[in-house]
């Protein structure tokens, strides 16, 4: 249980402070560089490289959209998809902080064999049912939603994220 506690532990301090004192989550800096590391990003794409559903991507990219450290265009392939890209403002709030608690958690499963994966994710999911958790709605690490640090009710009730993309 050492190791658990440690990851819960890199996780709880992977809040950061942006150059100017603007505060952004590990998660928000996560997707940030992952944009970086790949303009023009869809949102599908990006939740792929960040392991999870599109939708809590979705709400990430949008506050970061709003705090225009990324920029999202319509693409020039298919109109009905959008690229992302890092705002300058973006790149600078990357530029100097060290690799995310989650960054470092999904090179590191990436490392491990697909049986190795399988067995991690199947015995997660056999803990989270025995503590009757297996009905809450999977976030990025630590993403609260805006003005609600727990999120709301019926938000862990109805969100849809499919489970086994968390096992690839």
């Amino acid at each position: 249980m050492d190791a658990l506690r440690r990851i819960v532990r890199g996780l709880s301090a992977s809040a950061r402070v942006l150059p100017g004192g603007s505060s952004v989550s590990g998660a928000q800096l996560f997707v940030l560089r992952q944009i970086d590391a790949k303009p023009g990003l869809s949102i599908g794409e990006l939740a792929a490289r960040t392991l999870a559903g599109q939708s809590t991507v979705s709400e990430v990219v949008a506050r970061l959209v709003a705090r225009r450290l990324v920029a999202r265009r319509a693409s020039a392939t298919d109109a009905r998809q959008s690229e992302l890209t890092l705002t300058a403002s973006g790149r600078r709030a990357i530029a100097s902080v060290e690799p995310t608690t989650q960054e470092r958690l999904a090179g590191a499963l990436s490392q491990l064999r697909a049986d190795e994966r399988e067995t991690l994710a199947t015995a997660l999911e056999s803990w989270v049912a025995a503590a009757h958790l297996a009905d809450e709605a999977p976030a990025m690490f630590l993403e609260e939603k805006p003005g609600d640090a727990e999120g709301t009710e019926k938000s862990r009730r109805t969100a849809k994220t499919p489970r086994r993309a968390a096992r690839a």
